[in-house]
């Protein structure tokens, strides 16, 4: 009798799913996921409870097939192999994917399973696999355009069926912890649920009624739907299969190709994640207070404070003022970069190393940005994505009754109006700062070609 184990890591999911749908052809299976206390004492307060929703939905589905879901906490290596010898498992199944982290477990896993064959599925945390993809000659794509006309051209592969039924040893499964014992710090106020129940809601709300509007931050929507994306609770291909062919369903899943994109960067240069992928030569300067008032969206920027207000109540920040945010950090405060991707992913819900980092270098002129000197000026932004002001006004409350006008360009404030509020002046001068950085980066340039 074959007994297979399928381990669950960043496919909380049991539609489209190929690792389910190839451990339920055992005669039984034992749907596993690892709490590996390692992890938890490093993630993020916010993904840990989006996490915990995602295992208490994704343990419903699974008694709805008659099976459950098998809790175990320790090192993942050691705690599968522990199940394959309680059980008698011949095979484990897991997700391919592509964190260091993720290599390292894998490798264990791998030394850890002597007999028990470990089969690795690719394309269930991505639409096509890291790898899959390459230039001539070459382990990865370093500029988007090219990886997208190849990434649209590729089938995609088929979708996993559901398994009508599995059949479960009896077994002892687990507790699962409550947010209180996994959660010690404090919670954004107004997270998401997490689960695939509440992602399939989701991508059904976007399909029928969002995605027509969507659009950047002042009236028009935007899915919401990278934190299930990040946990594998919705599909990548089945978002792909259901998109139409108008602009915004286009542009839609052409973001969907960007997050393949730094998945495929991140697993040929895995170092990308802490290190420039491209190294500009630059001194970042030290500036803990700049920093601080960044973090708390106090700069007196409007655009880059309301973003960054946005984090910090929903664990969750637009991708327009995530860029906005992150180009003023990088290019106009002249901050690490890597100050400002750590802040995300301690309050993101969807953060992780490929989408966030890589963006983040991306933006920091450091990554794979074939105008690494662009920066983005927060004005113009604002106008420009935000012309009524309505997403300020919605995260600065403090703001709300002043001219548009003075919520795009803070020189435009009334310091009286301002100090009424409690609002600050701007801790920099951005066009002074924005030239003084394409200046330096300029002189970098000129000097590396001579």
């Amino acid at each position: 009798m074959r007994t297979a184990i399928c381990l669950f890591t960043r496919d909380l999911r049991v539609h489209d799913n190929p690792v389910l749908q190839h451990a339920a052809q055992a005669d039984r299976v034992v749907p596993l996921f690892v709490l590996d206390e390692a992890v938890l004492r490093r993630s993020a307060p916010n993904r840990t409870a989006f996490l915990l929703d995602c295992l208490r939905d994704l343990r419903g589905s699974l008694r709805e097939l008659g099976a459950g879901l098998v809790l175990r906490a320790g090192a993942p290596a050691t705690e599968v192999a522990r199940l394959v010898d309680e059980v008698g498992a011949t095979e484990v199944h897991v997700a391919a994917d592509v964190s260091a982290y993720a290599q390292v477990r894998e490798n264990s896993l791998r030394q850890a399973l002597n007999d028990c064959a470990l089969l690795v599925h690719d394309a269930v945390v991505t639409a096509q696999p890291p790898g899959h993809l390459a230039p001539s000659g070459k382990d990865h794509f370093a500029v988007f355009t090219p990886y997208f006309r190849r990434w649209s051209a590729t089938p995609l592969r088929p979708i996993a069926a559901t398994p009508e039924a599995l059949r479960m040893p009896r077994m002892r499964t687990g507790k699962l912890p409550t947010r209180e014992e996994l959660c010690p710090g404090e919670l954004s106020p107004d997270l998401p649920p997490g689960g695939e129940t509440a992602g399939r809601d989701l991508v059904q709300r976007w399909y029928a009624e969002g995605v027509a509007d969507y659009g950047d931050l002042d009236g028009g929507t935007t899915s919401r739907l990278s934190p299930y994306l990040h946990f594998g609770c919705v599909s990548p291909i089945e978002l792909i299969d259901q998109a139409g062919d108008s602009e915004p369903e286009r542009a839609f899943v052409r973001q969907l190709a960007w997050r393949d994109f730094h998945h495929q960067v991140l697993a040929a240069r895995p170092a990308a994640g802490h290190r420039d992928y491209r190294p500009r030569g630059d001194r970042w300067r030290e500036d803990p207070e700049a920093f601080q008032a960044w973090c708390e969206g106090r700069t007196g920027i409007p655009i880059v404070d309301a973003g960054m207000r946005q984090l910090a109540t929903e664990g969750w920040m637009h991708n327009r003022t995530r860029m906005i945010a992150a180009s003023f950090l990088a290019k106009t405060l002249h901050l690490d970069w890597r100050l400002g991707a750590q802040h995300f992913l301690n309050l993101l819900v969807d953060g992780d190393i490929a989408n966030n980092n890589m963006n983040w270098q991306w933006m920091a002129g450091t990554g794979t940005d074939t105008r690494p000197n662009r920066v983005l000026n927060p004005t113009r932004q604002a106008q420009r994505y935000d012309p009524e002001g309505t997403y300020i006004r919605r995260h600065l409350p403090e703001l709300a009754d002043l001219p548009t006008r003075a919520l795009h360009n803070p020189n435009h404030m009334d310091p009286e109006q301002r100090e009424a509020r409690g609002y600050p002046p701007p801790i920099v001068d951005v066009a002074e700062a924005n030239a003084h950085f394409r200046t330096a980066r300029d002189q970098r340039s000129s000097s590396a070609t001579r």
